[in-house]
């Protein structure tokens, strides 16, 4: 793993897992829990932000800071695929700190997140350059 590097991971919400979202966040909006014409939930946006969490464990990184810009909704059954770019890593006397862009976006590649992240992992520079991990189940 290095700078440059991108990780990617795709996702398809579940009414299920925006139902346990709702429940576990309190945000019961209306908009999360009544479908649309087709039968789809608006995912709560938070719950969209999740999925750089996954990428972030193959570093096991600890988020600091994290940004993001929602572009569009995303609904249940819709795909996403989420997309880190390693921007920086820079090695402290605790691991290794780093700085990654991220992008979410549906199957028309139309964006719906984006953002940036940071944070430190406790793994070494030369542990982390080690790892050769592109896509996360």
């Amino acid at each position: 793993m290095k700078v440059g590097d991108v990780l990617s991971t795709a996702c398809s919400f579940t009414t299920e897992d925006v139902q346990t979202f709702a429940r576990l966040s309190g945000d019961d909006a209306s908009h999360h829990q009544e479908p649309d014409a087709q039968g789809r939930l608006v995912v709560h946006g938070l719950l969209t932000a999740s999925l750089p969490t996954r990428l972030g464990s193959t570093m096991n990184i600890w988020a600091r800071e994290m940004t993001c810009m929602w572009h569009r909704p995303v609904f249940t059954g819709e795909t996403i695929t989420c997309e880190i770019t390693i921007e920086s890593m820079r090695p402290t006397e605790h691991g290794t700190q780093m700085s990654v862009g991220l992008r979410c976006f549906n199957a028309a590649h139309d964006d719906v997140l984006t953002g940036h992240c940071r944070g430190t992992s406790p793994l070494s520079m030369d542990e982390l350059q080690a790892r050769s991990v592109s896509v996360v189940d």
